[in-house]
């Protein structure tokens, strides 16, 4: 009996020795083991990082393309802290009425703005406002404005041609211009031998027939 247990036992120990070295050698093998991180983290969604590579439609023709009905209704939620008409009063911001073309960091009606405003200086020019209406905190470093900004650029423009229509009524920048349509690689060879196919055509055609040789 055992003798019978004795072979068993070593049988089981053998069993776990082969076992523990083959998981050895599979986790080198495998490189499972290895602490650097994966070359690919997780799973790829198709179509992120086209869409993160597009190329941004340029303020000014979103400005063009802008709806001031939908910027008074944006600007609705800025009405807790800030009025819009002429000679209204100050509240927890400034009034904003002209601001477009203004100083920045001069409020309005003695408003007395943070230093952090103060020092960015120039103008509320539209590119200015634009970044400072997508994250105040971003433009000004300290700013007193608790507002998280407006993330979406049609939003922020909208929102600009609102603002610049209150007293302001800054010209818009002009739109960039279409680009031209892209030719086709090999088009203009394509169609520079077509023009001289038909040129040699037409002389063909009009050209008086040869002589015939005297008999």
């Amino acid at each position: 009996m055992d003798d019978d247990f004795n072979t068993f036992a070593g049988w089981a120990l053998f069993a776990g020795i082969v076992g523990l070295g083959l998981t050895s050698i599979s986790s080198h093998y495998f490189s499972a083991d290895k602490p650097h991180r994966p070359h690919h983290m997780g799973y790829e969604i198709e179509g992120v990082e086209a869409e993160a590579g597009e190329e941004a439609v340029p303020l000014a023709t979103l400005l063009a393309e802008a709806d001031p009905a939908r910027g008074e209704a944006i600007f609705a939620k800025c009405m807790s802290c800030h009025t819009v008409d002429s000679g209204g009063k100050n509240g927890i911001g400034p009034n904003l009425h002209g601001v477009v073309g203004k100083p920045v960091g001069e409020g309005a009606g003695g408003f007395v703005s943070s230093s952090a405003l103060k020092d960015v200086g120039g103008t509320w020019t539209f590119d200015q406002m634009d970044a400072w209406l997508k994250s105040p905190k971003a433009f000004a470093s300290g700013t007193k404005m608790t507002f998280a900004g407006l993330g979406k650029p049609e939003d922020r423009a909208a929102m600009m041609v609102y603002l610049n229509a209150q007293g302001s009524n800054v010209p818009l920048p002009a739109p960039p211009a279409p680009s031209a349509e892209p030719v086709a690689e090999g088009g203009d060879e394509a169609q520079a031998a077509e023009g001289e196919a038909a040129a040699e055509g037409a002389a063909a055609e009009g050209a008086p027939a040869e002589a015939a040789p005297a008999a």
